[in-house]
């Protein structure tokens, strides 16, 4: 056999292959084996018998697409969603969602054990939704040009691109959310809103970029908020003129804001925003917490399973009347204001100010005295912390995606506190910075894997871990 033999591939593009999918990833694709290499396939199903075609072949893995069921996994289901898979938001609406968790519960533990090495004395059941449709407070909707009608539309990305696919019935979001949409997209069409045309990515022509809407769990109470490329005296009083009529048409509709983003980015939010009727923010609550929101602010899009995991969050902590609590990545407080009556004193950090001014409103109008709050880096804010001694029995770490820096990491060990709670978006770095942390004297004593967002490839998971004390 030449060395050229040697080294061709097993597979080539366009084979068709006979796969059984074996697991599943947390971008949705289900995984199988064909002659030792890992084959990738969208919208597979946990023991699905497939005829696959290859369509990407690398070093040590394929990709594939579905040819034909042979035999479909006990796991399917149709999807609830007129547009899966062309939008690019659900990665999992093709199996039960039961499935789903336990999917999802798999990935939190294989990240612990492959990426940490570590095994926790406790693993809890995942936490799955209650409510997995229609959860979702928030949305950010791109404005475009429907494809067959040409006329003002919204909806959302295709995969892996700004092709927008246009939908106003998400699943996924509050059903209110489909009826304001589709009401403005008749009045974008009518003469008198002519000038707020939909922005054009590429060429940086158009205003409306964006229709930003949230919503009050508890209270209710929608925010509109136009996101425009440019503003002026005509354009400002064509979007107060928008805004009216939906609030008129929608009473629970309490805020329609504008702001404006001129800049050639993806960001969706630019620096100012004005309010162009009723008030600048609504209200809600989180753990009994009453909290304002602007556009700008930080708030769990999925209120219902963030009180679940908080109040987990809480009884892992086990926190007592004289111990101080150091929230850190705290964005507007929740956190740490939901523990607030458990303990002597709380203590938050957040990068972002204005989450930072949200947290102190929200403590000042929930009536909490024992709570602070400083802006700044967590890794720059805990460093001076621990050089004055400070010593928290609680830290909790609610970090980025990204995890915890090292310096973070090394504060709160100098810190020495009895019990470390993180609440994790991402479990690959929550099982790193669980493994640095443990293998310098804590021990991990509870997982537990957490559904925020079903039916997309997201996960989260909570840990607590324990200040060896031998």
């Amino acid at each position: 056999m030449s060395r050229g033999d040697r080294e061709a591939p097993l597979l080539r593009k366009n084979q068709i292959i006979p796969l059984h999918i074996t697991g599943m990833t947390a971008e949705g694709q289900g995984v199988g084996h064909f002659c030792g290499l890992a084959v990738f396939v969208a919208h597979a199903a946990p023991e699905d018998e497939l005829d696959v075609r290859i369509v990407k072949v690398q070093k040590n893995l394929a990709y594939g697409i579905i040819e034909q069921i042979r035999t479909p996994s006990p796991d399917r289901s149709a999807p609830q969603c007129s547009v899966y898979p062309k939008c690019g938001g659900c990665v999992f609406q093709h199996i039960t969602y039961e499935a789903e968790c336990r999917i999802k519960a798999q990935i939190v533990s294989d990240a612990f054990a492959r990426i940490g090495h570590l095994t926790p004395k406790e693993l809890l059941p995942v936490y799955g939704a209650e409510q997995p449709s229609g959860y979702r407070n928030k949305a950010q909707y791109p404005c475009g040009v429907h494809p067959e009608t040409g006329k003002p539309c919204f909806g959302f990305y295709a995969p892996r691109s700004h092709r927008l696919i246009p939908v106003t019935d998400c699943c996924l979001q509050h059903s209110a959310f489909g009826d304001i949409l589709r009401i403005c997209e008749e009045l974008l069409s009518q003469p008198e809103y002519a000038q707020l045309t939909p922005y054009d990515e590429e060429s940086g022509q158009g205003i409306l970029r964006h229709l930003y809407l949230r919503q009050g769990y508890h209270s209710g109470e929608i925010m509109v908020c136009f996101v425009a490329a440019r503003q002026s005296a005509r354009l400002t009083a064509q979007f107060t003129a928008l805004g009216s009529e939906l609030m008129r048409t929608f009473p629970d509709i309490r805020s329609v804001m504008l702001n404006v983003n001129p800049e050639r980015t993806n960001v969706i939010l630019g620096k100012k925003t004005v309010c162009l009727c009723g008030s600048e923010t609504i209200a809600d609550t989180l753990c009994g917490v009453p909290v304002s929101l602007s556009p700008q602010s930080f708030y769990q899009v999925n209120t219902a399973q963030a009180e679940r995991l908080f109040a987990e969050a809480k009884r892992l902590a086990a926190p007592q009347k004289n111990e101080l609590l150091l929230d850190l990545y705290c964005g507007a407080g929740a956190i740490g204001l939901s523990m607030a009556d458990a303990v002597g004193q709380v203590i938050g950090v957040e990068v972002v100010p204005q989450a930072v001014a949200d947290a102190k409103e929200n403590a000042k109008r929930a009536g909490i005295t024992n709570a602070e709050f400083y802006a700044g880096d967590a890794g720059d804010i805990t460093a001076k912390f621990a050089a004055d001694g400070t010593h928290p029995d609680i830290i909790v770490l609610d970090p980025p995606r990204k995890g915890c820096d090292t310096v973070t990491l090394d504060a709160c060990l100098t810190m020495s506190p009895k019990r470390i709670v993180m609440i994790s978006c991402n479990p690959a770095t929550a099982a790193r910075d669980a493994a640095y942390l443990c293998g310098r004297g804590y021990a991990l004593d509870v997982l537990r894997p957490a559904d925020f967002f079903p039916r997309t490839g997201h996960v989260e998971c909570v840990v607590l871990m324990s200040r060896n004390e031998s």
